[in-house]
């Protein structure tokens, strides 16, 4: 398949839901925030890209500063898998929802996501990150070449870092995935685990598990070395649904863009932006480098 551009200069430049809200009646757009919000509660879908019981309080913290602006109470919902979110906001049981990149993918094309914010670093730029492959210190791979023959853990299916990007190196270095025996620990912090046990030769650590890692004593870099690395890839969006009501996806975009960067810090932690800053506007083009991707790796949404 022939790439569109190739990715590299894609992701440069980015770098630099058949649902209504909760309202079914147009608002105009000076209605009050409450007036988005008549059962009083939104619910907020997160990919499960850490354990849950880290993420919800996290999580919780936004939400609640989140709610405070819209005068309106925001659920936090860790959902089951990458599939699932996209699921849940198709269905209209997800009013706002953080995808990853790839996730984002499809949740544009099978439940009409429409990107509003992602994470800023503090001096005001959208942050970006790199998945990775990683091997222990005294290891005989040295390179992504090496990994012929070898064990490689990734995380969990449809995974942006964990699972497309480090299938996307093994093609681009021109080695087939039945060359090598790749399997999915089910997570980032169990692919991270496999590797610290040593039950795989090698294994997929994005810089976010990795920063994570380090700050909570579970990873000593000291002891691995990275063989391989993608391109900064632009951090998750929020969305909604692009079929919602303009008012209240204006609503929502201005209570998340006015958000105090201490109300984003905890989750910022598990993205690896730290010091945070406040939330960044982005449209679909800032992660056209990952439709371009998907189409490159002829992926559909039975990949998630």
């Amino acid at each position: 398949m022939k790439i569109p551009r190739t990715l590299a200069m894609s992701l440069a430049a980015a770098a630099a839901l058949a649902l209504a809200g909760c309202s079914s009646t147009e608002a105009p757009a000076s209605a009050d925030p409450g007036s988005f919000c008549p059962t009083g509660e939104l619910k907020f879908g997160i990919e499960p890209f850490e354990d849950p019981a880290k993420l919800e309080p996290a999580y919780k913290v936004l939400a609640a500063a989140l709610g405070k602006e819209l005068d309106c109470k925001v659920e936090v919902q860790v959902v089951e898998d990458y599939a699932a979110q996209v699921l849940s906001m198709r269905n209209g049981k997800l009013d706002i929802g953080q995808f990853g990149p790839m996730g984002f993918v499809f949740a544009s094309t099978k439940a009409n996501a429409e990107p509003l914010v992602s994470f800023g670093t503090a001096d005001g730029k959208l942050s970006s990150y790199t998945a990775g492959i990683w091997v222990p210190k005294d290891s005989a791979i040295k390179a992504i070449d090496d990994l012929r023959g070898k064990d490689l853990a990734l995380g969990s299916v449809g995974s942006t870092s964990g699972d497309v990007l480090p299938r996307f190196g093994l093609k681009k270095a021109g080695i087939a995935e039945d060359e090598l025996n790749m399997n999915y620990a089910g997570g980032h912090p169990e692919a991270l685990l496999a590797l610290t046990k040593g039950t795989v030769d090698a294994t997929q650590i994005n810089s976010q598990t990795l920063a994570s890692a380090i700050d909570s004593g579970n990873f000593d870099p000291a002891g691995f070395r990275q063989v391989w690395k993608s391109e900064a890839i632009p951090n998750d969006p929020i969305t909604v649904s692009a079929d919602a009501d303009p008012a209240f996806k204006a609503a929502v975009k201005d209570a998340l863009l006015n958000l105090a960067p201490a109300d984003i810090e905890a989750v910022g932690k598990f993205l690896d932006v730290t010091p945070a800053g406040p939330l960044i506007e982005v449209t679909k083009e800032t992660y056209n480098p990952l439709f371009d991707l998907a189409e490159t790796m002829g992926l559909t949404e039975k990949d998630i």
